[in-house]
Parts: C-alpha cells; structure tokens; sequence
C-alpha cells in the first residue's frame, strides 16, 4: 500500500534595513520592521490562514485519514506571534487533531549544521523546546535548513534523538534509485532517511499553472493516476513543499487550493494513505543505505551548498561570522544574542548568491548580489564591535577559549550533581512510602 508524506516548509527571515557605512558604530539596530510586517501579514493573508483552514476541514471531513507535517523555523514562528498570532492559534488547534506532526529545525535557519556543531546543536534545541511549548509535542524527526545533509550532518542529528531526518532526492546522490523509499544513513545507521520526491513536487510548485508545460492542467486525479503509476514496490512519496505554493507562488486564482482539497479524496479513494514522516520512520524498513560525502540541499539546479556557499562574497561573510562565534557564546547581552541569532539566517547568504541574483529580482530585496553583501557586512562589522566591547581590551581568544571550557565543564558537572540529587530525592521517597 502506497502513502503520501506531504510536509511543507515556513519560513520568513528579518528583513535588514538599508545600512550604510556611516551608520556603523552609531546605529545598533539593523532590521527594516516595515518591511517584514508588512511580508509576514501579506503571506499569512494569502497563504497561512486559508491553508490552515483547508487543511483543518480535509482533517475533520476524512476523519483523521488525512495527515501532514510541518517544518516552520524559530525565526517565522517568533514573526508570526509578532505580527499574526491567528496563524500560531490555527497551528495550535491543527496540533490538537492528532494528525499534525511539527519537525524540529535550525531555530535561526542557519547553516551551523556545516561548521559549528556546537551552535548547531543549541539551535536545534532551542527550536525543539519552541514547537513543544507552542503546539504540545517533542519533535521527533529533523529537517534541517534548506533540506542540507551529510554524512557529517547524520550522526550529530542522530546524537540529538532524532529518529528519522528528511532530506532531498538528488539525482547525484540517489544515482539509479529511487526517492519513493525510506533509506538509511550510511554514516548513522539507526537514523532513517526521507527523500524527497523532486519531480513530483516540482510540478506542483513551478510547473502547476504554466501554460506551456505538457501537463497542464495539473488536476488532483491526474496526479494521483501518477502516484498510482509509479512501482509497486515504491511504497512512500514524499512531498517537501513550500506552504507559500498555496496562495503566494501559486495564486488562489490558478486554482491551487482546489488541487489541494481533492488530493485526499481521489488518493484514499484508490488506496493511497497519508502518514507522517515519523510515521513512515517507524513501521518501513530501509531498503538501503545512502553514503553521502558532500553535503546536498534542495537548492538550485546543483542541489549543492553553492547557493549559500558558493562564490568570494557568501564565503567572506561566512567566516567573519563564523570567526566571532566563540566569543559570542560567553556573551550575556540579549539584545547581541538576539541579533548573533538573527544574523545566522540562511537568507542573509542567499542574496548574495551571483548564480542567483545577479541582479534585481522578486525574491531578493537588493538590486544585486554586491548590494546585499555591502549591506550585511556594515552590519556585520557593527555587531562585531559591540561584540568585542563586551569584554576588557587585550584578552586573546585562547584566554577566552580557555574560560569558556571552564563554564562549560563547570555547567556539566552541575547538571549530574543535579541529576545526582533528582535520583537520590525519588529514592528517599520511594523509601518513605
């Protein structure tokens, strides 16, 4: 029996203000309200609140039958508390269906997952604790920023407890196979793998009102007789998408909503079930392995990290970043961690892409890819000053280095004394009964 594990992706990173040269050191905030407002209220307008409703009555009108994930980052979750907390009271009550699993992500939809295991893993956390504080579950599959996975990435992902991790069907990485089955990591075993089916997800997000593709229209039965088509033995079809697909990429007026609300019925109609992806984790068995060596993403025609990481100016950004980081972790001041935060989107690096934006375009608030590495690097610079006037002038990073060990080593030894002290309490308790 086949089964669709439909997931979709959100995210929405700040919007950074036009800052200049002169503004650094005078100047500490660097985020343009107005437009990220005005993004986040566009997109729930058009896209959150009418989807989620779509979904909550597919979820009661099939009685449970129907299932989806969702992977939001920290940084769209904290907007939309900000901005529209209808949409958070929506995700809330789709929660309550029992038919809504949550993903934990990179809080910040940062790219620590490449080379800072440390960050990675407090981002993780600090998302994981998000979506249960929110919505009332412990994530229990990962999806990391923009799909990015390694044989690197698997074992720290796996160290944090995660059973399962989604990741993209590259053709580099699949070669002959197939992205309709569950795999495992070759560098983690016990970690499972979802691989997402591009074609099929493809032709909903671009292909679905394009007039001159062969296809068109795209309509659910027409879908659905593809899924059907596929090998028998091909059990799982994992759908990525943007939620933005609804209602923004591809307006309500092509008809994308209505797509969407006949899915379920002509798939259950012939046979095809819907399942989480911790669903899919926990009753298939992995056909095989997969070895990963260099890292893929879901990015570009390359699938690779060069959308982020691929030209002088994203790499120069990068490690400024990445070279202050030890230092900010012995940091105190909320607003600068708030902003080391915020800093660390994906987003922020994307812009500065020449393969992609090598000049104006609607997904990119500069004009081009120099114009948005200027601007983050004025910031940068600023938030790199007030870093280092956090602390007394002349002490090295190994003196610093040193200390932060000491915290560190310092804070473990008080979690098992705590940890010491809860077993010894229950033991005295259970005694006294």
């Amino acid at each position: 029996m086949k089964t669709i594990c439909l997931t979709f992706h959100v995210h929405q990173p700040l919007r950074l203000k036009r800052y200049r040269f002169f503004d650094i050191g005078s100047d500490h905030y660097y985020y343009d309200d107005f437009a990220t407002e005005d993004t986040i209220r566009g997109v729930a307008e058009r896209t959150y609140l009418p989807a989620n409703a779509l979904l909550a009555g597919l979820i009661k009108e099939f009685k449970g039958k129907f299932r989806v994930a969702f992977a939001i980052s920290g940084l769209a979750l904290e907007q939309m508390e900000i901005y529209e907390p209808e949409v958070i009271d929506q995700f809330k009550e789709l929660a309550q269906t029992g038919c809504v699993e949550f993903l934990a992500t990179p809080h910040d939809y940062s790219l620590a997952s490449l080379n800072d295991p440390e960050e990675f893993e407090r981002q993780v956390k600090a998302h994981s604790e998000k979506i249960e504080l929110l919505f009332g579950q412990q994530p229990k599959v990962f999806c990391n920023t923009e799909l990015l996975y390694s044989d690197d990435i698997a074992p720290q992902v796996l160290a944090m407890g995660f059973k399962a991790m989604l990741m993209e069907g590259a053709k580099h990485v699949l070669g002959w196979r197939s992205p309709n089955y569950l795999y495992a990591s070759a560098s983690a075993p016990k970690l499972r793998l979802l691989t997402r089916n591009r074609k099929f997800c493809d032709d909903i997000s671009y292909r679905f009102s394009s007039y001159d593709w062969d296809e068109y229209p795209l309509v659910a039965d027409k879908f659905v007789r593809w899924l059907v088509d596929t090998p028998k033995e091909e059990q799982v079809i994992n759908l990525f998408l943007n939620y933005d697909v609804l209602g923004s990429l591809q307006p309500a007026s092509t008809g994308i909503f209505d797509f969407f609300k006949a899915i379920p019925r002509f798939a259950l109609a012939q046979g095809i079930t819907f399942s989480t992806p911790s669903e899919v984790a926990s009753r298939m068995k992995p056909a095989q392995e997969l070895a990963v060596p260099h890292p893929c993403s879901w990015a570009g025609a390359d699938k690779d990290i060069s959308p982020w990481l691929g030209n002088v100016l994203q790499n120069e950004a990068a490690a400024k970043l990445h070279a202050i980081a030890e230092k900010v972790r012995m940091v105190t001041n909320r607003r600068i961690l708030q902003d080391w935060n915020n800093l660390q989107a994906a987003d922020h690096f994307h812009f500065m892409s020449t393969k992609h934006f090598s000049g104006p375009s609607i997904f990119s608030p500069y004009d081009n890819a120099y114009d948005a590495f200027n601007n983050y690097m004025n910031v940068l610079s600023d938030f790199i000053d007030r870093v280092h006037g956090e602390f007394p002038e002349g002490v090295e990073n190994e003196e610093l280095n040193s200390l932060l060990t000491l915290i560190q080593n310092q804070e473990k030894t008080i979690e098992k004394l705590e940890k010491q002290v809860k077993k010894q309490g229950k033991a005295a308790l259970k005694e006294a009964s």
